[in-house]
C-alpha cells in the first residue's frame, strides 16, 4: 500500500526531498547475521529547525519510523541527511528482508512526502545499493571528516548503468594542482567487505567502484566524481559544490592550573580533562603545574598534568619541567599535553635567577610537535613575572631563544600562558613593538583592533584594550602558516565553570 500522497511536484520544481541512495546489506562478519539499512536523502534546507525521516517496513513487520541525521551541506541550498538502522537475527526476531519505503521531511510546520509517485520505494534484502532516480552516480559514505593521522580517503561510488571508467577528480591545494584516481569494480565487493551475497553489479543494475586518494597529510581535499555511463559522461559533485573533506581545526587551550590552591580540585582536574575530550585539544599549555615539595625530590603521582594527563584518552603525550617552589609546599612549573608525539622538548631559565626558593626564577617549557595538515608547531608554555619583577628580561630571552628554534621547517611557532601582564599594559606594548608575536585570541575575536594594535600601531591603540583585563596569551610569531579562526573562553559560568584562578583561553588554527 502507500502510506501517504506526494506532493504535486510543479514542472520545472525540484522536490524538497529526493532518495540519493538506500542499501541494504545482510553482513555475515560477526556469529549472527546483521542486517543494515542505509537511507541517504537531499532535502531542501528551508528552515533551520526541520525533521527528515524515511518511513519504513520490513516483510513481516508494521510500518517504522527512522529519523536522519544531518551530514553535509550540498549544492543549491541542500543538504545530505542520513538514516541507518541494524537489525540482527536472534530466536525470537527475524530480519526485515524486502525493505519499503517513504521519505518524509517537515519544515515551516510543514509536511512534504515523497513515495516514489504513490508506489513507495523497495529494496530487495541482501540486494547492495539502489540509487535514485536523478543520481545515477552516488558518493557512498560521504564523510566531511578526516580523522588525525588519516593518510588515505577511501571513496565509493554507486553507478547505474553500463559503467566503463569512474574517476575521482581531486585536489589537496584549492586546484592549485589536479589529481586524476580511477575507480575499481570488484565483483566481490560485498562479500569482500560484508561477507554478503550481494552481487556488484545487482540487480538494479548498480554497481559500486572504489578508489583511495593518497592525501597524505593534506588538511582539505576537494573532489568530485565522473563515471563513464553508456557512452556518456555523469558527475557527482555534491550539487555543483564539490565534495570536501577536511581535518579539524588545530586547537590550543592555554591554563594556569593555581596550584593545588583549588576547593574541590580533583573534581576541577577531572572537568579539565573532560573538556580537553569534549573539545578536541589538540595541545594544551598549562602554569602552575604543583606537585608536593616532598624536601625538594618532588612527587610525581600528586603532579597536576599528570592526574588530568591519566583521565585522557590515549594516544596523548606529556611533557613537563620546574622552576621553584610555589605556594611553601610543592614544586611549581609548566607542562605541555599533545595528541601529537613530541619530535623534540627543551626546558630552560628565562630569568636572571635560577633560584628555586625565588617565585621569579622562571622556566619554560618547549615542545616541538609534527601535526598532520599542519605540519611542524613549535610550542613555549611560559609563566613569567610581572613587569616590575623581571617580565622584559624574560620574554626577550624567550622570544630570541624562540626565535632560534624557528627555522625553515616549522610551520609556527606560540608562545602560550600566563605572562602577568595586562593587554594594553606597559608589558603587552612592549610585545606589541619589540616583537613579531601577535596575540592571536585577540585577533581571532576582534580583528578590528587586532588591526589597530598590530597592523596600524594606531594612537591611543591601548585605550581599546582597557577592559579586556587578560593575562593569558596565545602570541604567534608574524609569518607563521597558521590563521586563527575561532576562540573562547574555556571555564566559565557559561561553559563548564571555574576550574582555577584563570579562565582559560582555547583559540582554533586554519593552515594558510
Amino acid at each position: 500500500m502507500s502510506i501517504a500522497s506526494a506532493r504535486r511536484i510543479e514542472s520545472g520544481q525540484l522536490p524538497v526531498i529526493e532518495l540519493v541512495y538506500a542499501s541494504n546489506i545482510i553482513s555475515r562478519r560477526q556469529r549472527a547475521p546483521v542486517q543494515r539499512l542505509t537511507f541517504v536523502v537531499l532535502v531542501d534546507n528551508q528552515a533551520y529547525d526541520k525533521r527528515v525521516e524515511v518511513r519504513w517496513r520490513g516483510e513481516e513487520g508494521d510500518w517504522q519510523t527512522l529519523a536522519a541525521k544531518y551530514t553535509a551541506a550540498a549544492g543549491g541550498n541542500r543538504e545530505f541527511w542520513r538514516a541507518e538502522i541494524e537489525l540482527t537475527l536472534t530466536d525470537t526476531r527475524s530480519l526485515a528482508g524486502n525493505v519499503q519505503f517513504a521519505l518524509h521531511t517537515s519544515q515551516h510546520g510543514r509536511d512534504v512526502w515523497n513515495n516514489n509517485g504513490g508506489r513507495n520505494y523497495t529494496i530487495e534484502a541482501d540486494a547492495g545499493v539502489l540509487v535514485g532516480a536523478n543520481h545515477p552516480v552516488a558518493h557512498l559514505e560521504f564523510n566531511p571528516h578526516i580523522e588525525p593521522k588519516q593518510r588515505i580517503l577511501p571513496i565509493s561510488v554507486a553507478v547505474h548503468g553500463r559503467a566503463t571508467h569512474v574517476t575521482v577528480e581531486w585536489s589537496a591545494d584549492g586546484w592549485k594542482t589536479r589529481h586524476r584516481t580511477r575507480c575499481s569494480l570488484s565483483r566481490r565487493h560485498w562479500d569482500q567487505t560484508e561477507l554478503s551475497n550481494a552481487r556488484n553489479p545487482n540487480q538494479y543494475a548498480v554497481g559500486v567502484w572504489t578508489a583511495r586518494l593518497r592525501i597524505r597529510d593534506a588538511f582539505r581535499v576537494e573532489y568530485a566524481i565522473v563515471a563513464e555511463v553508456d557512452g556518456r559522461q555523469q558527475w557527482d559533485n555534491c550539487g555543483g559544490r564539490n565534495y570536501i573533506a577536511r581535518r579539524e581545526n588545530f586547537k590550543v587551550l592555554i591554563l594556569n592550573l593555581h596550584c593545588y590552591q583549588e576547593k574541590d580540585q580533583f573534581a576541577k582536574l577531572a572537568t579539565i580533562a573532560r573538556a580537553i575530550q569534549e573539545l578536541r585539544v589538540d595541545v594544551v599549555c598549562l602554569q602552575e603545574v604543583a606537585e608536593h615539595w616532598n624536601d625538594g625530590a618532588g612527587d610525581w603521582a600528586s603532579n597536576t598534568a599528570r592526574i588530568i594527563y591519566e583521565q585522557l584518552p590515549q594516544p596523548f603525550y606529556l611533557t613537563t619541567d620546574w622552576s621553584h617552589r610555589g605556594f611553601d609546599r610543592y614544586r611549581e612549573g609548566v607542562a605541555i599535553l599533545s595528541r601529537y608525539p613530541f619530535l623534540r622538548t627543551e626546558a630552560r631559565y628565562v630569568s636572571l635567577s635560577h633560584d628555586v626558593y625565588d617565585i621569579h626564577s622562571r622556566k619554560v617549557l618547549m615542545g616541538q610537535i609534527s601535526a598532520p595538515g599542519f605540519g611542524i608547531v613549535n610550542l613555549f608554555s611560559a609563566h613569567l613575572s610581572w613587569w616590575e619583577n623581571g617580565f622584559r628580561t624574560q620574554f626577550e630571552a624567550l622570544r630570541a631563544w624562540a626565535d632560534r628554534r624557528h627555522t625553515r621547517v616549522v610551520t609556527a611557532t606560540l608562545l602560550c600562558g600566563d605572562f602577568n601582564v595586562k593587554a594594553g599594559s606597559e608589558g603587552y606594548a612592549h610585545i606589541v613593538d619589540k616583537s613579531d608575536y601577535e596575540d592571536q585570541f585577540l585577533k581571532a575575536t576582534n580583528r578590528e583592533t587586532f588591526d589597530a594594535v598590530f597592523r596600524r600601531r594606531a594612537k591611543q591603540w591601548q585605550s581599546q584594550l582597557a577592559n579586556d583585563g587578560r593575562i593569558d596569551f596565545i602570541l604567534m610569531k608574524r609569518g607563521s602558516k597558521l590563521r586563527p579562526v575561532a576562540a573562547q573562553r574555556v571555564f566559565t559560568g557559561e561553559s563548564y565553570g571555574p576550574v582555577s584562578d584563570h579562565e582559560g583561553f582555547l583559540v582554533e588554527f586554519e593552515p594558510l
